[in-house]
């Protein structure tokens, strides 16, 4: 409450008790109450004052209730909003399927989302849950206990998948002149040296794996920022920086393929088409894993594989039981 109005308040409060005080006294009959003017008129006073004193503490009291009001008022608005909001994401939550297509929603009932498969049944089930009119490609996702920013835990490297990826790779080999022929007869698509560096400058990129022998590095190195931006970039660790160009170009064409961890400590791979059939993919998939199991850094404790699942191009994801 307004404090010239709490002093308002305790003046009339005081000339109330002074005239009672008074009346103690010296009381009036109402007879001569009633005859002398001057006493009527401090009687219609005092009358007036214990009204305005009423008035000023209704007045009060509807000062300090009205903030309690409009709080309670603001969380009488705020509460529908609020519910409003959860009811609409449990709608979301229950139509979350819906948005996918009708094809995925008829293949999605075959796989447990729970249930961790072995790999020949979750093979088979790849081969059944393919919804594309293409040939889809077979996908794996390999959670590891890693620590993708500590350098001795980096997970990287390549292995030849017996049946392929199904996927034929355009290769670059940027070697010496002494190696121009043991490079085209294992395969390579384009062989050269600094005419071949010069036409990348340009803009050229149309290969998708580049084979170097160690003398040329020095040269890939004012490529570097082209090369790296696309993952091109030989590098010795995935064997693409050889001096056995020929060999390593026939592997690249049977079905090498390239693995490392993400930012994350996952590993995204493609290891064959869903026409190769359930054995072939299993045989590719056993081969993929057992590699990775056994370039576990030494620094890893516990678990090391912690999650496989497998999926079709536009397909449900199947858990597999990692060995």
């Amino acid at each position: 409450m307004p404090k010239k109005k709490i002093e308002k308040t305790e003046e009339i409060v005081e000339n109330v008790e002074v005239v009672e005080a008074i009346e103690d006294v010296t009381p009036v009959s109402s007879s001569s109450e009633a005859k002398d003017p001057e006493i009527l008129h401090d009687v219609q006073n005092d009358n007036d004052e214990v009204t305005a004193e009423e008035a000023v503490e209704v007045e009060a009291e509807e000062i300090v209730e009205e903030k309690p009001k409009k709080k309670a008022a603001k969380k009488t608005n705020t509460t529908p909003a609020k519910a409003s909001n959860k009811a609409k994401n449990e709608k979301k939550l229950k139509n979350a399927d819906k948005k996918h297509a009708r094809k995925y929603r008829e293949v999605e009932v075959l796989v447990d989302k729970e249930k961790e498969y072995t790999p020949e049944e979750a093979m088979e089930l790849l081969t059944k849950t393919s919804t594309t009119k293409f040939d889809s490609s077979a996908e794996v996702h390999i959670r590891l206990n890693i620590d993708p920013q500590n350098a001795e835990q980096q997970v990287r490297g390549s292995l030849v998948l017996p049946n392929g990826t199904g996927k034929t790779k355009r290769v670059l080999a940027i070697v010496g002149a002494d190696k121009d022929k043991e490079a085209k007869d294992a395969g390579a698509d384009f062989v050269g040296a600094d005419d071949m560096i010069a036409k990348i400058e340009k803009g050229w990129l149309d290969f998708d794996v580049v084979v170097a022998t160690p003398d040329m590095m020095p040269k890939l190195g004012k490529i570097g920022k082209i090369l790296g931006t696309k993952g091109l970039m030989p590098n010795p660790k995935v064997g693409t920086v050889t001096m056995n160009v020929g060999n390593v170009v026939k592997d690249i064409k049977k079905g090498m393929i390239e693995y490392r961890v993400d930012k994350s400590g996952v590993m995204h791979l493609v290891f064959g088409k869903v026409s190769f059939g359930a054995e072939k993919l299993a045989e590719n998939y056993n081969l993929l894993l057992d590699t990775v199991a056994k370039v576990r850094p030494n620094g890893v404790k516990g678990t090391y594989i912690l999650g496989v699942s497998v999926a079709t191009t536009m397909g449900p994801g199947i858990k597999v039981a990692s060995k």
